[in-house]
Parts: C-alpha cells; structure tokens; sequence
C-alpha cells in the first residue's frame, strides 16, 4: 500500500540472541504461558497490518492513523518472529486479569483528509490487523466496506472505532483471546469533503469467561471462532489414492526391471564364457547393450567439481529437511509460538553445512579431483548465493514499501554472523574430513583411454525426454499434499499432518530413487554411458514442476496480487524448485550409482 510510510524504529537487542540461537532451535522463551492473579495487567501488544489475501506483505500497525502512545515501546523479539514479519509493540489497551471492561475509551482522534484516504485505501483492500496477547494472536479486519447493487450501484466504507475483546481463562493463565465487532455499527468515511477533519472516538470493552480447558492444544478445532479459515481437513483418501499410484509404479520398477537385468545376465555371462572356450576374441566384437560400454561406463564426467558441489547441497537439504519433519513429529513447534519453525530451520542449515562439505570434498578426491580448496569455496556458495541474490531483491522491494518483512539491519548482520562464525567454517572441516578420509574410487571395471562412440539415440532416450518423465513422475506423488504446503506457506491455514508429511518425503525419495534407476538402464541400454549427468538433471527436475505448479496456483488458487506479494512469491518459489532440484538430484545420483555398481560387479569379464 504506497500511502503506509516508512516504519518507526524500534529497538531489539539481538548480540545475547546469538548464543541462544546457537544453542538451541526453538524460541528462547519457555511455553508462552504466563500465570496471573486477579488483577494483575495483561499487556496487549498491536504487532502488523496487510492485505488478508497477500500474507507475506505486512506493516506496522502504527503506520495507520490509529490510536498511538506518544513514546512507542517496542517488544523485544526472537529471530523467527523478525523474520515472521513480527514488530510488536505496547498498546494504549488497559486489561487486567479477569476484570471486565464495558465501553472504555481509548482515545480521540482528529484525521485530516489524507489519513482518511489513507484508511479508506486500507479497507478497500482488505486489511486485517493482528494483535497479540500472552502469545496469542488475535486478528480483525480494520473497517467494513459493502458493493450492492448494479444499478444504481452502492459503495460503503466504514472504519470499526469499538472492539470488543472476548478472553478465556483456566485459573491463572490465558487460554484463548478473540477480538469482535459482532454488535458494533462501523464509522462511515463516505460523503467527507477534501478539507473537512473527521473526529473519531476509539472504545473497546473486555469481556472475561472460564473455561474447562487446561490447555491452548486441547481447545477443539472450530470453536475458538478463528480469523482465518480453518479447511484443513485430514485426507486421508487422496494420500491413499497416491500409495496405490506409487506402490504399483515401484513395483512394476522393480519386477520388470529385475526380470531385465536377470536376462541380460544370463546372457550376457553365458556369452562371455562361450567366447572364452572358443576364440578368445574380445567379447566387446558382436554385443551389444549396457555391456559393451562396460570400459566408458564409470569415465569421469566434465565439471565434476560442479557435480560434487550439488551432490554435497543436496544432501545437506536431505538432512535438513529430515530433521525438521522429524523435529515437527516430536511436537517441537508450537503454533502459538511465533517464528519457531524459522528458527530451527536456520540453526539446522548452519549444523548441516559439515554435511555438505564432507560429501562434496569426498566424492570429489575420490573421482581425481584435485582442486578441493575451489570446490568447498564452490559448495558453500552453490545455494548461499542464489539464495542471498533473490533475498536481496525481495528485502529490497520490501524495504521500499515500509513492510514489515524487510529485515532490520540488526537481524542481517546476526544471520551474517551465524553463517560465518557457524555455517562457513563447518563446511571447511567437513571438507578436510571428506578429503582426508577418501578412498580411490572403486569402479569394477577398467576405463579405457580413448572413448567411445556413442550411436544416434531416439527421441525417446533424450534428456528432455528423461527430465520430462523422471521429474513429472515424483511431482504427481506428492501433488496432492503439495497444495496444503501451499495453502499453509501462501495461505492462511496451519499445518500439522506431520505424520503424513514424513509418510509424503518418504515416497518422494523412492519413486525419485526408482525412476532414476529405470532410466539409467534405458540409457545405458542404449550404449550411452553419459549418465553423470543425466542421472541429477532426470529427477531433479521435479523442481521445476513444482516451480510450474506456483505458477498455476498463484494464477487460479490464490488471490495474491501486488509487486510485494508477486516478487517474494515467485522468488522464493524459485528457491524452493531449487533445493528441490539439488536434493532429488542427489537421491538420484547415488541410486543409479549403486545400481550400475551392482550390474558390473554381477557381470562376468576378463
């Protein structure tokens, strides 16, 4: 929205947060609860206000002509709420525990033209504001606007000048906080004239009521009235019609495949055996299939230092990701704790780093390398530049519209410690550790000096053709469960299937593992033996389906619009194909890896 301003400053003390991050991956705070005595002041801080169909693009609630303190008090918040677009602050709101409140006033307000068009442009596009009590969110839309009619046709803009807070309490502590507007006529902002000042009076009532529930977790799904809606029903059944389609898909695979390899065995050693007791000639003369190329088959690719580099990132992301549906699983991450899910996955990329290093560093001694010093320079930028280029361009666009999700200087300079003093240096001892502890590479078959021709291939055994079928395969086995990921990152659901989402990964990583092997036979089969290369690029691009299916659901699921919203969405969505790109490319590498170590060991040769 132009008409918001830059925001205010605000202080948050972030050096004693660094060891606090470093030394665990939730929040640095304790369950969120806090228990008080009747009468003891409730703090009711306002946190952000933004469009309800663009979540990513918020600003301070200040920023609005809104009942403000004269000295503005910011709350000082976690790393995972900086980087949830959170910017709390203290309200002119009085509550105290279990005292209501009917009709107090909160302030009186003399707006000039432009803060009213100010206001008026916030309603028309839908802002919600939230605020936040003991941890708890509460949210509500900032006015009212009405469309009636064609003709004659009618347009109404109202602003909600009373707020009636509703707070459930189990003995000493908050368990629920709503805000409503149920009973409450909205203050028109129609008919003013330019030069005219519109005189406002803010009141707000508080209303206290027990409730048998002892816990926030326990209070059922539906009844606390939320703002957002709430859809997110368990289905089970397409979850199930994706575990028919996968389990039958692995395991044709698997029985035709292994049915293949039998055959070409059988024959293939009984040829060897016959050529030996007959002429001695060499059995490449006459054959042909995976066999022949059984000299070209384990030749070094080009850019190998580039290969090791994706294979060390994508295992990293294997482990991240592992870690934080593990972490999810063990009910580490609390909804109503802001940001945490934030900040453990920062913390995990920082401790993986040493995952990356090590197996880039590894594999890259073993296949000859020798330049291992550029290849951990190489490793450790391979994601950490594309990812700072598009965060850069996001904050950008963010800092020029006064959002809340531009990051303050403070928490840059924190992420930037982290990754020097944490993420950078365990990549380096991770790679002395791989290269150091690195074998020659044991192929089972020698490599020739000079390579082989490789024969005109169809059009079906093309890259484009592999790439097509091994990324659409794995994309259609977790499309279903991709669109609650998107309602939940996009949208304004919470996600908490994470039995389901560990059972979704898993399925991912076979049929990623057991397309790549089919279609490095029908390569190999083909007398092609450059599949290196062929073997990241085929299964790891399910990446860019999934960066295809954001562009479907930004057009035809979503209701996002504007350049805040339209460059954070598309520049992390590519991100997102990214990671995807690098980990399903690993998983690919290293099955068809041990699968054509497995058909050359089992090969009979002289």
């Amino acid at each position: 929205m132009p008409a918001l301003g830059p925001p205010r400053s605000w202080s948050c003390q972030w050096l004693p947060f660094l060891i606090l991050l470093l030394g665990r991956g939730q929040e640095p705070r304790v369950e969120g609860v806090t228990h008080y005595k009747t009468g003891d002041p409730v703090i009711l801080y306002v946190n952000k206000v933004g469009p309800y169909h663009n979540p990513q693009e918020t600003y301070h609630y200040y920023q609005l002509p809104v009942c403000c303190p004269e000295k503005i008090r910011h709350k000082s918040l976690s790393l995972g709420e900086v980087l949830d677009g959170d910017r709390m602050a203290e309200s002119l709101y009085e509550i105290r525990f279990r005292e209501n409140v009917e009709k107090r006033i909160l302030c009186h307000m003399q707006l000039s033209s432009a803060q009213v068009e100010q206001l008026r442009q916030a309603i028309e596009e839908l802002y919600y504001f939230e605020f936040v009590v003991d941890d708890l969110p509460i949210r509500g839309f900032v006015g009212y606007m009405e469309e009636s009619g064609f003709l004659p046709h009618s347009h109404k803009i109202g602003l909600w000048t009373h707020l009636d807070f509703h707070l459930e309490f189990h003995g000493d502590r908050i368990i629920f906080a709503n805000v409503s507007v149920r009973d409450v006529k909205p203050h028109s902002l129609d008919g003013l004239r330019p030069d005219e000042v519109l005189g406002l009076t803010h009141t707000y009532s508080v209303r206290w009521s027990e409730t048998s529930v002892e816990r926030r977790s326990d209070r059922r799904r539906g009844d606390d009235g939320g703002f957002f809606p709430r859809t997110l029903e368990i289905h089970w059944l397409s979850i199930i019609n994706s575990m028919v389609l996968v389990f039958l898909l692995v395991g044709f695979v698997a029985v035709i495949l292994m049915r293949v390899l039998r055959n070409d065995l059988a024959r293939y050693n009984l040829d060897e055996e016959t050529t030996s007791a007959g002429s001695g000639d060499d059995f490449d003369q006459g054959d042909n299939g995976w066999k022949i190329i059984h000299t070209d088959v384990f030749r070094f690719p080009p850019y190998r230092g580039l290969l090791c580099a994706v294979l060390g990132v994508g295992a990293q992301f294997l482990a991240l990701g592992t870690g934080i549906i593990v972490m999810a699983l063990l009910g580490m991450f609390n909804v109503h704790r802001h940001g945490a899910i934030n900040s453990a996955a920062i913390l995990l990329y920082a401790l993986t780093c040493c995952i990356s290093g090590y197996v880039s560093s590894h594999f890259y001694r073993q296949i000859g390398g020798e330049r291992w010093v550029w290849n951990i320079i190489l490793t450790t930028s391979l994601f950490s530049v594309p990812f700072f280029l598009t965060w850069s361009v996001v904050n950008s666009v963010h800092w020029a519209n006064g959002s809340t999700q531009a990051l303050p200087a403070t928490t840059i300079l924190l992420l930037l410690t982290v990754w020097l003093l944490v993420g950078f240096p365990l990549t380096v001892i991770g790679g002395i550790f791989g290269k150091n502890n690195a074998s020659p590479f044991d192929a089972p078959c020698r490599t020739k000096n000079i390579a082989r021709e490789i024969p005109p291939q169809p059009w079906y055994k093309s890259t484009l053709i592999h790439m097509t079928v091994g990324g659409f395969l794995p994309f259609s086995a977790i499309s279903v469960e991709l669109y609650y990921i998107f309602a939940t990152v996009w949208g304004r659901e919470q996600y908490t299937l994470y039995g389901i989402l560990f059972f979704v990964f898993a399925i991912l990583l076979s049929v990623g593992a057991c397309i790549s092997i089919a279609l490095t036979y029908f390569q190999l089969s083909g007398e092609d033996y450059r599949w290196w290369w062929r073997s990241v690029l085929s299964v790891g691009s399910t990446g860019l389906f999934i960066f295809l299916y954001s562009v479907f659901y930004y057009a035809r699921r979503s209701n996002m619009s504007g350049a805040v919203q339209t460059v954070e969405f598309f520049g992390y969505s590519l991100l997102t194909g990214y990671v995807f790109f690098l980990m399903l490319g690993t998983i690919s590498f290293f099955s068809s890896l041990k699968f054509i170590r497995y058909i050359y060991v089992n090969l009979k040769m002289d």
